[in-house]
């Protein structure tokens, strides 16, 4: 029998403003688990997870990439000493051993490693994974590429119409599961509309590739939305039916964005639930 196996991708870290990742909680609360530097940013990683299962190999999410200009590295201060790149081959893969390409949403940090520039005048972007198909849900596509003003910052068009011109671009259909036998999806709205959290059977238990639904385990707790969300209080109730089923199927939970933790469970308190155990996920594949 062929076995599963999962290896962390670590794309590297960036930072955002901590009042707009935690929204209405007040620095003097969030700043415990999320210290800010003297601007008041926090650091995040771009956690991807790559899922070795026979003759597929499936990217889910892949980072910011390396496209960006002076300005952008201005606002987002990607750093570290991770790369899309230097992780695969660490994992023993390259760009061109990836089948799929599981995108959770659109926003430049989940699908900026999925574009390259082709050209040394940086104008003509190209699929960095050239066998691959490339997965989103047509809904959201329509919402990246028709960008609301609100997110238009968030959706870049060299990330985007590469996958697209090439060919590789596929749409999941809702109505027909997850085209990937490996994971079942959830589908959230409240963050950016049909982003899609994949539940990955692995080993008796599911693992859940969170995305930006909980961003890290300082956001565990039910108000803390981050402001970037699209519509705030509908993340609220999808948290909470989220939350509510990970601690009675006692999911593990992995974490995208969080510059510590990569995986926990969950457990309920008189508070609703709560960290019970982080750890790593070769914790659970060795």
């Amino acid at each position: 029998m062929i076995r599963m196996d999962l290896h962390v991708i670590q794309t590297g870290l960036f930072k955002l403003d901590g009042g707009a990742m935690f929204g209405v909680v007040p620095k003097s609360i969030w700043q415990k688990t999320n210290p800010a530097d003297e601007n008041n940013m926090c650091t995040w990683a771009t956690r991807c997870l790559l899922i070795e299962d026979g003759d597929r190999l499936i990217l889910i999410d892949n980072g910011i990439g390396n496209k960006q200009d002076e300005k952008f590295l201005r606002h987002y201060y990607p750093h570290g000493d991770y790369s899309l790149a230097n992780s695969l081959h660490q994992a023993g893969f390259s760009f061109e051993d990836v089948t799929d390409v599981f995108l959770t949403h659109l926003h430049f940090d989940h699908c900026g490693g999925g574009t390259e520039w082709k050209d040394r005048e940086k104008k003509i972007p190209q699929t960095t994974f050239p066998k691959a198909t490339y997965w989103t849900n047509e809904d959201h596509w329509k919402w990246a590429v028709e960008p609301n003003a609100r997110e238009r910052a968030s959706f870049l068009k060299e990330n985007l119409w590469p996958m697209k011109e090439s060919g590789q671009l596929k749409f999941v259909d809702p109505a027909n599961g997850s085209p990937l036998k490996q994971f079942d999806i959830l589908y959230v709205d409240g963050h950016t509309d049909k982003m899609m959290i994949p539940h990955i059977r692995y080993k008796g238990k599911t693992i859940v590739f969170a995305a930006d639904l909980l961003p890290s385990t300082g956001h565990i707790p039910l108000p803390y939305v981050m402001s970037y969300d699209t519509r705030p209080l509908l993340t609220l109730k999808e948290k909470e039916a989220f939350l509510q089923n990970a601690v009675e199927k006692d999911n593990i939970i992995f974490f995208e964005h969080d510059p510590v933790n990569e995986c926990c469970s969950l457990k309920m308190t008189e508070k609703g639930p709560r960290l019970d155990h982080a750890f790593t996920l070769s914790e659970i594949t060795e």
